[in-house]
């Protein structure tokens, strides 16, 4: 029973009620002007019903925006949620309805065929509550001793039980509404549902969300591991040294690697507590001599040639760079230690070109770049969504990373 009477207590049955009935507000004032709504005749009655058609049709044909207003209704009419104060749906739910004005023949059709279904379906409603209410009247009457309430259901006689036929009729009347009510509520979904072109434009942004964290994380993953491995080595060395100076020196290091690790920590956080917020200013190649030094103090010996206009390479491409740059210098001092590595980044013929080597390791250590690393598919990554190219292997005794990417 407590489920029978939960339609009573949604605020949605009404709203839907409510959503149906106010269509007939069109047909009645076209109606005052033709055939009149006195001693209408069925079949004056039924015109009435269907004249306001072309008018509707030509609204959805030649006003774009009509879609967007019957859009809107429906999902503040139609659909439970916090307007509707029922709790049954979130905040900012457009239960599959859009409310985009049509972009397409189609879009116009199904929003034609909307207006004259809510049109229609309302006038039914409309209808069926006005004699179902006022038989409800008629009955109330009659339970209470006045069965000549209504000219138009006399009812033979009195009783208490026209009372109980009364709540009856209600609980049909209801049953009605909330079974229109659902209906059209599933004929909303499907005629003002969002179109392919919105249902490509909205996947195609959940893609560019889904990238723009993957790549979030990929930035995160790189600048943690290089401060990571750069404290660690760094913290080797100063033990190994023995020497308060070096000490003091890798400890000033160590803490300026992890200022700027913290700081791209911060900046990835705020983009995904808050997705709205600019992500904030990322470092780019014009900032390469902040890695270069950072390697430096760890122990290994970095030479670097920077050539060409570094600064006006593009920004996405500037960006990454940097990212594989910090990569590549991240695994040469985890893995290569005190040996050389030689840096090359330059600009020439439209086009950014990255190479790091290094003496490979003794024997019997691994360099963390061969097949299975993370490290090189990464920048590999980067490299083929830039429209370039990366390599990494060994070449005579030294590990060579080649990055060419293009800038236009």
């Amino acid at each position: 029973m407590p489920r029978l009477l939960t339609p009573l207590t949604r605020a949605v049955t009404y709203t839907r009620w409510l959503h149906l009935v106010v269509t007939v507000i069109l047909p009645l004032v076209m109606a005052m002007v033709f055939p009149g709504l006195t001693d209408a005749s069925p079949a004056e009655w039924l015109l009435i019903a269907v004249q306001p058609v072309p008018l509707l049709v030509l609204l959805a044909v030649l006003v774009p925006a009509a879609r967007t207003a019957e859009g809107l209704q429906a999902r503040l009419m139609l659909f439970p949620g916090a307007h509707a104060r029922d709790g049954a749906g979130a905040p900012g739910d457009d239960h599959g309805v859009s409310a985009a004005p049509s972009a397409s023949w189609n879009d116009r059709l199904r929003t034609g065929v909307w207006l004259v279904l809510r049109l229609e379906v309302g006038c039914a409603v409309a209808a069926v509550s006005n004699l179902m209410a006022g038989l409800c009247l008629a009955l109330i009457g009659a339970a209470f001793g006045d069965p000549g309430v209504s000219a138009a259901y006399p009812l033979p006689g009195t009783g208490w039980w026209y009372g109980l036929l009364a709540v009856a009729d209600l609980a049909v009347l209801l049953a009605f509404v909330t079974v229109v009510g659902v209906l059209m509520a599933r004929a909303a979904s499907a005629l003002l549902g969002p179109s392919a072109k919105e249902r490509l434009a909205r996947l195609e942004e959940r893609t560019e969300r889904l990238l723009e964290r993957n790549r979030m994380a990929r930035e995160l993953h790189d600048s943690i591991g290089h401060a990571l491995t750069l404290a660690v080595v760094q913290a080797g060395a100063a033990r190994a040294a023995g020497d308060p100076r070096f000490t003091e020196q890798a400890l000033e290091a160590i803490e300026d690697t992890g200022r700027a690790a913290l700081e791209d920590l911060e900046r990835v956080l705020v983009v995904l507590r808050d997705p709205a917020r600019p992500a904030g200013a990322r470092p780019d190649l014009r900032e390469a001599d902040r890695l270069l030094e950072s390697a430096r103090s760890s122990g290994a010996r970095v030479d670097a040639e920077l050539s060409g206009p570094l600064e006006k390479v593009p920004g996405p491409i500037s960006r990454e760079g940097y990212r594989m740059l910090q990569e590549a210098l991240t695994n040469a001092v985890r893995h290569a230690g005190p040996l050389p590595v030689g840096v090359r980044i330059g600009v020439e013929d439209a086009r950014l070109r990255i190479e790091v080597r290094n003496p490979l390791p003794e024997a019997g250590r691994e360099t963390g770049l061969r097949g299975g690393g993370t490290g090189v598919r990464g920048i590999r990554e980067r490299a083929a969504l830039l429209g370039g190219e990366a390599s990494a292997g060994p070449e005579e005794g030294i590990w060579r990373l080649r990055v060419d990417l293009p800038l236009g």
